[in-house]
């Protein structure tokens, strides 16, 4: 497999942008919008994954059918996509002609209806087929004076109520029948959040923004006897008789409104999420508060419930945060939260298990590579954080405008110790030596680099001679030699036992990143005109240079007044990285590309779109000229469509009432890039976050070995005949879990090691790897631990002479291991105690048949 066939793997860094929450079928996952994405996560095993479809816009509305099959997703630009949601591949596409706010799918998943504007579009739902026109309409549903804003079926999927922003809901029955009129629900002053069947369809809530929750119920027509009859026909559900408004309750929130609402399946248990970060839940019919708590200080714009109502969803946009609320034992299942602003860096530790990054709003946070999750976020820093390392496995570094370096203690979670300079500077680069004792920051103004000794937080010299801001530091990985590039155009090798210059290194533009190679032999540069310069570091020649601005040269952007082809003047590298064996850079910038570079020849061996987005500036080389206008593109002076103006003073004057608040397209970059330890995965820090980027495992092909005698009969027949070896290498050539575990799980305990040698280094990870797998899935776990050790008995030299190709698997065994033996553990102290107590039951029947004997003798 080509060392550049990366393949995007996951999003971490942001949870939740805006747009709709939605459990699974299950309750026990939870699916949320994150820009044009969508990621999954595990509310048990916690873990996130992202499913690889990217929407046109960013996410505004999402549905899910009740069998999990099919989930349609809506972005702002109101196109959808209907997605197989198993396998994550998109089935169809379509755009609707108005704008959708809401969109449900019926409870027996054979139509969804869609808001779109004041109307309701119902549409037959599609099959997993391909077919040339999926999307049929149904009926369209009118009767409202402004845009539908909730839409709620009832549980036999014959009538649904729609929530509207004209302080009304409207009911309507999917068929038409004889006898029925669409109902009109009116006892509210302000816009409906939604409305709510209950199961029996009998009642229907109603909540509004201003915090009115009214409850409506079904009173049939009465039966009229009749001479000639006995009896009448009992009255049809919904159809004769009318709806009749029953209770009317207050929330009692002053100064906030209602801007988010669910409920259970049952119709028993009411959420209510208010813009002051308050919700409560509330059971019904009563509307009895139970809870009552502040989750954040900022709107909760989403709420969502499970079915079974144990969970509670809430998603903040302003703050990037999803939290998942158990009630009942008053936990939190899921915490997390993005930076609130943009993330500006991120580093891998030394065994790539985890990630740390910074970002504007001054945090620092460290998550799990695996499962996606943040758990620490170090909250010192006063100001923006423009670079962090790993100085070892259990320290971080930070440098921040703030004038400080903090390092942080990854065993206690603590930052136990503050560098600090004289005088107050901003700091904007950070490097650290191999020893993790020096460390060094680069400021803005003054132009110095600080050196710092780590064990004692004392500072130890000044390096003065660049003339401009120093934008990027690095050591040498051999030796104590320091390389620090500056805006002045020079990158200089510092002696820092010396405080001397080695070599300066001369460009003809701003210096903005540089990366030293693994050996430590070679720098590369990425400068402000667009080029990768390649320096010898032991006589200061430049060895070669990579034009690079045609590379990531496109899309143009709103304000731009030249097309994407004449404006490459702003396209640059701010990042560049080595790989681990230094035969490729990789590098990412001021633009919508991620390059992978050969070395040795100094070409492009393969480039990433970080985003397709178009809520994103930059993302398309061609703009349509009808949203250009003489103040600029429409999207730059349109009001946010979301925004919550009640509690922004207006200007005095403005008749308007207008406030001047706007939004702004954010632009498409990649603000850092870096490879992990393993060299199967880099992570790239962009607007929507940080994506992951690995090789794909799975696709492992050999032709010259897979010749026509390698089948699976041949493999059938190999473990009949006792031919282990020979039928494990067919198996791990054709590449199928299946049918590697019917040869292994037939191998004796004995054989194992025998079979083992005639394995290949080349199938030595797939290997690994599918044993991990089966320690985790399989039920016999001993047997396959067995194999491991075999494995690392009889491989032993080639596991060491190339640890970091086979990190990746040997670290997934550990996690498997460590999770079966927790299991085991938790097991048996289970039957530990469940013995006790029978041993402590048995002495106490055994008492009791000895004094019932005593007494009768």
């Amino acid at each position: 497999m080509p060392n550049h066939a990366f393949k995007f793997n996951r999003l971490i860094g942001s949870v939740y942008t805006r747009g709709s929450l939605l459990y699974t079928s299950s309750g026990n996952s939870i699916l949320s919008p994150v820009g044009n994405r969508v990621s999954h996560f595990d509310l048990r095993t916690h873990v996130c994954r992202t499913l690889e479809f990217e929407a046109r816009a960013d996410i505004t509305a999402m549905t899910i059918t009740h069998d999990d099959r099919l989930l349609l997703v809506v972005d702002e630009t109101n196109h959808g996509m209907l997605v197989n949601f198993h396998r994550g591949i998109v089935l169809h596409r379509f755009a609707f002609k108005k704008k959708v706010r809401h969109i449900s799918f019926s409870p027996d998943s054979s139509h969804f209806a869609v808001s779109t504007g004041s109307h309701v579009q119902v549409w037959i739902t599609p099959s997993l087929r391909r077919e040339f026109s999926p999307f049929i309409l149904h009926r369209t549903y009118t009767g409202q004076s402004d845009d539908v804003t909730h839409i709620t079926w009832s549980s036999n999927s014959q009538f649904f109520v729609a929530s509207s922003n004209d302080n009304t809901a409207r009911v309507f029955s999917r068929d038409p029948m004889e006898g029925f009129t669409p109902t009109t629900l009116a006892a509210h002053r302000g816009p409906l959040v939604g409305s709510f069947f209950t199961e029996d369809s009998q009642h229907i809530y109603t909540v509004s923004s201003d915090g009115a929750c009214v409850t409506w119920d079904w009173t049939p027509s009465p039966v009229v006897v009749s001479s000639e009859t006995a009896s009448d026909p009992p009255p049809r559900k919904l159809v004769d008789g009318h709806w009749k408004m029953k209770t009317r309750h207050f929330f009692n929130q002053e100064g906030t409104k209602v801007s988010g609402v669910s409920m259970d399946a049952s119709g028993s248990l009411l959420v209510v999420g208010f813009t002051s970060g308050v919700f409560g839940l509330y059971e019904m019919p009563g509307c009895n508060n139970i809870h009552t708590l502040s989750v954040s200080n900022h709107k909760i714009s989403r709420v969502a419930m499970n079915r079974s109502g144990d969970w509670l969803a809430f998603g903040c946009p302003d703050l990037g945060q999803l939290l998942v609320w158990e009630w009942q034992s008053e936990t939190y299942v899921l915490k997390q939260q993005g930076h609130s602003y943009a993330m500006n860096t991120m580093a891998y530790s030394p065994d790539s298990q985890y990630v740390v990054t910074g970002g504007e709003d001054g945090k620092v946070k460290l998550w799990n590579g695996n499962s996606g999750f943040c758990f620490v976020t170090f909250t010192e820093h006063t100001a923006p954080v423009k670079k962090v390392i790993f100085a070892n496995q259990s320290v971080v570094l930070s440098a921040s405008l703030d004038g400080t370096v903090r390092a942080h203690d990854l065993i206690r979670y603590k930052n136990f110790k503050t560098l600090t300079t004289p005088e107050p500077v901003q700091f904007v680069s950070l490097a650290c030596d191999s020893s993790g004792e020096l460390v060094a920051a680069g400021s803005l103004d003054p132009f110095e680099i600080y050196l710092w000794s780590l064990q004692t937080g004392k500072i130890l010299d000044v390096l003065n001679g660049h003339k401009a801001p120093v934008t990027s530091l690095e050591f040498s990985p051999i030796g104590g030699t320091l390389a620090s590039g500056s805006w002045d155009g020079t990158v200089k090798l510092w002696d820092c036992y010396k405080n001397d210059v080695m070599e300066t290194l001369t460009h003809n533009s701003d210096v903005l990143c540089l990366a030293y190679r693994p050996d430590g032999k070679s720098v590369v540069c990425g400068t402000l005109s667009g080029h990768l310069h390649f320096w010898n570091t032991e006589d200061g020649k430049l060895t070669g240079t990579i034009e690079g601005q045609r590379d990531i040269a496109g899309g143009r952007k709103e304000n731009d007044r030249q097309t994407a082809d004449n404006n490459s003047a702003s396209r640059h590298f701010t990042s560049v990285v080595y790989s681990a064996d230094g035969s490729t850079v990789l590098a990412g910038g001021n633009s919508k590309w991620i390059c992978i570079y050969s070395v040795a020849s100094k070409i492009l061996l393969k480039k990433f779109q970080i985003s397709y987005s178009r809520s994103l500036d930059g993302t398309q080389d061609k703009l349509n000229s009808k949203y250009m206008t003489a103040g600029g593109g429409i999207s730059e002076i349109a009001m946010e469509e979301d925004f919550d103006n009640s509690n922004n003073v207006m200007l005095p004057g403005a008749r308007r009432q207008d406030d001047g608040t706007r939004r702004s397209k954010r632009e498409v970059l990649a603000s850092a890039v870096a490879f992990s330890s393993t060299g199967r995965e880099f992570a790239a820090v962009t607007t929507e976050g940080m994506l992951v980027y690995s090789l794909d495992d799975d696709m492992v092909f050999d032709p010259i070995a897979l010749t026509e005698d390698v089948t699976p009969s041949a493999v059938a027949s190999a473990v009949t005949k006792g031919k282990w070896g020979e039928g494990l290498i067919m198996a791990l050539l054709l590449n199928e879990t299946d049918l590697i575990a019917s040869v292994c799980d037939n191998v004796p305990v004995g054989m194992i090691e025998l079979v083992l040698r005639g394995v290949g280094r080349d199938h030595f990870e797939r290997l690994l790897n599918f044993v991990g797998e089966r320690i985790g899935a399989s039920a016999h776990v001993e047997f396959y631990l067995e194999w491991f050790l075999s494995f690392c008995k009889v491989h032993a030299v080639e596991l060491e002479r190339n640890k970091s190709r086979y990190l990746r698997a040997m670290r997934n065994l550990a996690k498997q291991v460590s999770v079966r033996a927790k299991d085991l553990k938790e097991a048996s102290n289970t039957n530990c105690y469940t013995i006790a107590f029978l041993l402590k039951e048995l002495e106490k029947k055994v008492e009791g048949a000895e004094e019932r004997a005593a007494m009768t003798t």
